[in-house]
Parts: C-alpha cells; structure tokens; sequence
C-alpha cells in the first residue's frame, strides 16, 4: 500500500487503484479530520489505520493539534494512544 498527497489530504494506493482517503483540512495551527474512507473493495486491508497513522505524522512534523471529526479517526485515535504520544488532539 503506498500512501501519498492528494488533493484533499492523503489517499491509499493498492495495485494501482484509490483504495482510499481522508480529508485533512489545515488552518495553520490544527489539522482537522473530517472524513475518511475505505472503498468496500479493499475493506479489512487496513487502509483507513494507514489513512490515520499518516494525517498523525503531518501533524507531528508540523507541529499542529489534531482535531478528529470524523467517527473513524476518532476511534482509531483512541485506541492508538502511544502513536499520538506529544500531539495535542483536540474534540
């Protein structure tokens, strides 16, 4: 799976196809995670945890709070305390 920049925030790459997204909006002190999405095709593989864990590294290199709206993020995100060990999340 490759991971990459698009448009939005960042999308999943399987076998050349989107395998899916998660929208990250940057006001220039938080990175705010709107909405993520698996397509049904590659559900189970991962791709929303790999979505999350690389909107996490963003906000860490660039020194920004996390604000998770969307459900899935906010789910991952509490269950993964260590992976955002020193970034402030906010509700």
């Amino acid at each position: 799976m490759e991971i990459r920049d698009s448009e939005r925030g960042f999308e999943a790459i399987i076998d050349g196809q989107v395998a899916g997204f998660i929208d990250v909006v940057d006001d220039g002190t938080t990175l705010t995670l709107p909405h993520t999405v698996t397509e049904p095709a590659f559900g189970g593989r991962g791709v929303g945890s790999a979505l999350v864990r690389r909107a996490i590294e963003q906000a860490r290199t660039a020194g920004r709070a996390v604000r998770p709206t969307c459900s899935f993020a906010a789910a991952w995100i509490a269950k993964h305390p260590d992976d955002v060990a020193g970034i402030e999340v906010l509700e």
